[in-house]
């Protein structure tokens, strides 16, 4: 089979790092890639967002299956285009990615799936937010209302804070969503859906601030950990239930069924989960350590799951021990990142690109704000924390900056789900 991956991150150089182990891949490429996936992928230029640009070389390329990686590909309907041009293809049409596309979409699936989510009001004028905010209590959870790879997102005690991050967002034309607090530790849940079936992955958990003990701006992800060991017996297989399922089943009965992967972000509070959002595809920085354990062949799974063939998949296959992932960042990252620093150590084993480029002269040279992800694997959650910042010892980018406290509360058994009410 020759597969086309579609991105530049780290999540796509996980996705191509596991598919150059499978045998019934006999060509991989990814367009545009980065410098880490050069090393196992054919790399193909093209305007990763445009549907015509990427039918045209996937057909050009003469792919067989196609695995978008990114948001807004999916949300721009480039998986729409490549189905339609008979070819198949990993990631939900445009329709069903507006259950990330649209926080106000996702609400409403929500609401008619009977799922728990957050209470919230969109507002999308000025003349509406003092008296919006008023109805809410710290913290407040201002959000926009389209993509902002994870960015768009403000949480803070603080009302001036609060009100100027919405003003900022309404400035710019975007609708805000103001939503009540979820409290409770986050899970990160991605499933295989090809529209009636279901089919989890491992929980992971990320770390959206940028720096340690939660301080500092929302990024698009500092560090994640999989599996979690705090979690309780069935919690899977009751956000599948009560959540996942309930979803897919709305968009389908909607006429637009989803087929990829489904990922549920969700807080576990006193009061039982409850969503905090859905994305449309695979997340990053947790795909890098859900891949590092998965055993069963991933090629097989993402073509079962886009032919619509998932339920006669056998039960995937899971590495024992755990994986942890640790973002090294650009200086300046959240905010406009420093460019063109030379990285060393970026071609070690458990070092995944993100934003990097080769030079003419042969250097890696950062080309994005989170530059790289540095996964460490183990025995138990400690061992592959440690493992992960060994690696990252090796790894030298100027002015970079990461978390130390990836996993540590986990470690140190500081966290825990509540018993719900």
């Amino acid at each position: 089979m020759r597969v086309l991956v579609v991105g530049s991150g780290a999540r796509e150089h996980a996705i191509v790092l596991a598919m150059a182990q499978d045998p019934e891949v006999t060509a991989l490429a990814c367009a545009p890639g980065n410098a880490g996936t050069a090393a196992v992928a054919e790399q193909l230029g093209v305007d990763a967002a445009g549907p015509a640009a990427v039918v045209a070389l996937a057909t050009d390329w003469k792919a067989d299956f196609v695995v978008i990686g990114p948001e807004v590909p999916l949300v721009a309907g480039v998986a729409d285009a490549v189905r339609a041009s008979g070819i198949a293809c990993f990631g939900p049409s445009a329709e069903a990615a507006r259950i990330e596309g649209s926080k106000t979409f996702a609400k409403d699936v929500m609401a008619a799936a009977g799922v728990r989510t957050a209470t919230a009001e969109i507002v999308d004028t000025p003349a509406r937010l003092d008296a919006a905010l008023g109805r809410f209590t710290p913290p407040y959870v201002v959000k926009d209302d389209g993509l902002a790879a994870g960015k768009g997102v403000v949480v803070s005690s603080d009302y001036d804070i609060a009100r100027a991050h919405a003003c900022t967002l309404l400035d710019g034309g975007h609708p805000v969503l103001l939503e009540s607090y979820l409290d409770g530790p986050e899970v990160s849940l991605f499933c295989l859906v090809d529209g009636d079936t279901v089919v989890p992955l491992l929980p992971a958990q990320d770390f959206k601030r940028v720096g340690d003990d939660d301080s500092g701006p929302n990024t698009g992800g500092m560090g994640a950990y999989a599996p979690l060991p705090w979690a309780p017996d069935g919690l899977v297989d009751e956000l599948v239930a009560d959540v996942v399922a309930p979803v897919a089943a709305e968009l389908a009965k909607r006429g637009t069924p989803f087929q990829g992967l489904l990922y549920a972000g969700l807080a576990l509070t006193s009061s039982g989960p409850a969503v905090v959002e859905f994305n449309c595809r695979f997340g990053d920085p947790e795909t890098q350590v859900v891949l590092a354990l998965l055993r069963t062949p991933l090629t097989a799974l993402l073509h079962a799951t886009a032919v619509g063939t998932l339920a006669q998949q056998p039960p995937l296959q899971w590495a024992d021990g755990a994986a942890v992932t640790v973002v090294v960042a650009a200086e300046g990252y959240p905010g406009p990142p420093r460019l063109g620093d030379v990285i060393s150590g970026g071609e070690a084993d458990g070092v995944l690109h993100a934003g990097t480029r080769r030079r003419d002269d042969g250097a890696v040279v950062s080309s994005g704000g989170r530059v790289l992800s540095v996964v460490g694997t183990g025995a138990d959650l400690a061992a592959a924390r440690a493992d992960a910042y060994a690696r990252l010892d090796g790894v030298h980018l100027a002015g970079s900056h990461h978390r130390t406290d990836i996993a540590l509360r986990a470690v140190q058994g500081e966290v825990a789900a509540p018993v719900a009410t």
